[in-house]
């Protein structure tokens, strides 16, 4: 017996060594690759018995893939009579052969209750990292689009009457830069992968930059991640809304309310870069809403729980000043008083620790030689949204070793 005992740390050791050809690979596991955050549409477009193909620009690669759709604003049953994804051959068209019958336990059809979301059976696919997914449904029903991603950046194309979710390519009669129902996207991978999900205002959803060409800030980060071998395997999802708050509806639903599903259950998340506040400080003001009025320390107190609730399930949490605004060609926008309120802010996010990392977009973005104004290289035009180079900068901006594997 006393010798089983010593013998024991090395029977131990050996099991424990192994080559690395012969440690046990990870099993498949799933990581969101895209997302659009759903809210309630304005204007909301009506649609009969026609089919929309949405085209999705990925992150990362796999080789399987599940769709998710949205009802979250609907009032009624949302039907789905048919669904498809296939790889995107651009426009309207789809890549010959790839095309997949998407069907949702077992049935080609689902009726989604007002306010749920369905997921898409699993459909094998080999998608590639940076590409295009195209994701076609037919609605047979009279149905309001409630709910929609506004500002997209990427052309869904609507069809005349029929089901053409099949059809190599969608004979379009409408266009629109939303999505409509469409809110995510997740791929089948192996080994360590994992996701950035951003949240954020209109800077994050990529306003002023060129539709169609994946300029914003989230994908060019993705575009970088997938260039480096430490990072490769790691997504990025956006979960933006223009105009959105912390604190207060308006534009979308706010993040505090949209966190758990726009954030917390993305599959694989595991990091999460917060740019939001602005909105907070300036809608009040320029909307004539002094009901919604909100002190710096609201916003921080803000930050602090989407900063404990992200922890709470493991994520990193990295927060980022608050982006220059003045020139905004908006009566009663900007003030001196919000911009020391803003200054306010950004102070506590670089100093406070409360960030697992600070990612200084605000350093990156303003004029050196007027700080409170954007960097007229970077200007989309409206003094307040960076063009396609100022978004290329923040990205460029970020430090990669953020994301990987400690």
């Amino acid at each position: 017996m006393r010798a089983m005992k010593s013998l024991l740390p090395l029977i131990l050791l050996a099991f424990a060594w192994q080559p690395a050809t012969a440690r046990e690979v990870p099993a498949n596991h799933w990581v969101a690759t895209w997302s659009a955050s759903p809210q309630r549409a304005g204007a909301p477009i009506q649609l009969q018995a026609q089919t929309l193909r949405q085209i999705v620009h990925t992150s990362l690669g796999g080789s399987a893939v599940r769709v998710r759709i949205s009802n979250a604003y609907g009032t009624t049953g949302l039907v789905i009579g048919a669904a498809h994804v296939a790889l995107s051959a651009g426009g309207a068209s789809i890549v010959g052969g790839s095309d997949r019958t998407l069907t949702f336990g077992g049935l080609p059809t689902i009726t989604i209750p007002a306010g749920a979301l369905a997921v898409s059976d699993v459909v094998p696919l080999e998608v590639p990292a940076l590409g295009d997914l195209s994701v076609s449904f037919y609605l047979p029903d009279a149905v309001a689009a409630v709910t929609e991603h506004t500002e997209g950046l990427q052309t869904t194309y609507i069809s005349g009457q029929g089901n053409f979710t099949g059809a190599g390519t969608l004979a379009s009669q409408t266009t629109t830069h939303n999505f409509y129902f469409l809110s995510g996207v997740d791929v089948q991978v192996r080994g360590n992968a994992r996701a950035v999900v951003a949240i954020g205002d209109s800077l994050t959803v990529g306003f002023g930059s060129t539709p169609d060409l994946n300029q914003r800030w989230p994908d060019l980060l993705a575009e970088r991640l997938q260039s480096n071998a430490q990072t490769a395997r790691v997504a990025v999802v956006n979960a933006g809304v223009v105009g959105n708050r912390i604190l207060h509806d308006l534009v979308g639903t706010n993040a505090l309310a949209r966190l758990d599903r726009d954030v917390l259950v993305q599959t694989g998340a595991a990091y999460l870069i917060v740019l939001q506040g602005n909105a907070d400080i300036l809608i009040p003001g320029a909307f004539g809403l002094p009901e919604e009025e909100v002190s710096v320390a609201q916003i921080i107190q803000g930050y602090g729980q989407i900063i404990d609730r992200a922890r709470a399930l493991g994520l990193k949490v990295y927060g980022s000043p608050l982006n220059p605004l003045e020139g905004y060609p908006f009566p009663g926008f900007w003030t001196a008083a919000r911009e020391e309120r803003r200054q306010a802010v950004n102070h506590w996010i670089r100093t406070s620790g409360a960030f697992d990392a600070v990612i200084d977009f605000d350093a990156v973005l303003r004029d050196p030689s007027h700080p409170a104004r954007l960097l007229p290289a970077y200007d989309s035009g409206d003094h307040v949204h960076p063009n396609d180079a100022g978004y290329r900068a923040m990205a460029d901006a970020i430090d990669l070793s953020l994301f990987e594997e400690k």
